[in-house]
């Protein structure tokens, strides 16, 4: 039970902090992007490499704090069911390229960010 509340309070913290993040995006650059969700997607692929070489190379991380931290806190802050929506409505309105460009643009810049904090964090090590 304990693991389901750990992953819970992590989830929380996670979707308030995403939520925040496509606010903020959105009320600098505008609502014609999903924008909000790319940099919210991006900033947590980062994290998550960081706090997997840090993971690595000095085992601080118990099952609890992984829990909480990798499928609670980041696992609802970088959720790809946004991507997946914003695509669709900008399918529906048939907006195409900028659908397609959001799609290759997450999953591109999310994997060089995971393994840019990944390796900048091994390196500080």
């Amino acid at each position: 039970m304990i693991n389901v509340l750990l992953v819970g309070a992590g989830g929380f913290i996670g979707a308030v902090a995403r939520y925040g993040v496509i606010v903020g995006v959105g009320k600098l650059i505008g609502p014609s992007f999903p924008w909000g969700v790319l940099t919210a997607n991006i900033v947590g692929s980062l994290i998550i490499g960081m706090l997997v070489a840090i993971g690595e190379s000095r085992h601080v991380f118990s099952t609890e704090a992984r829990l909480f931290l990798f499928i609670g806190a980041l696992g609802s802050f970088t959720t790809f069911s946004s991507i997946t929506n914003d695509t669709m409505v900008l399918i529906r309105s048939s907006n195409y390229g900028a659908a397609f460009g959001n799609v290759a643009i997450s999953i591109l810049l999310g994997l060089a960010a995971v393994a840019i904090g990944y390796a900048l964090t091994k390196a500080a090590s």
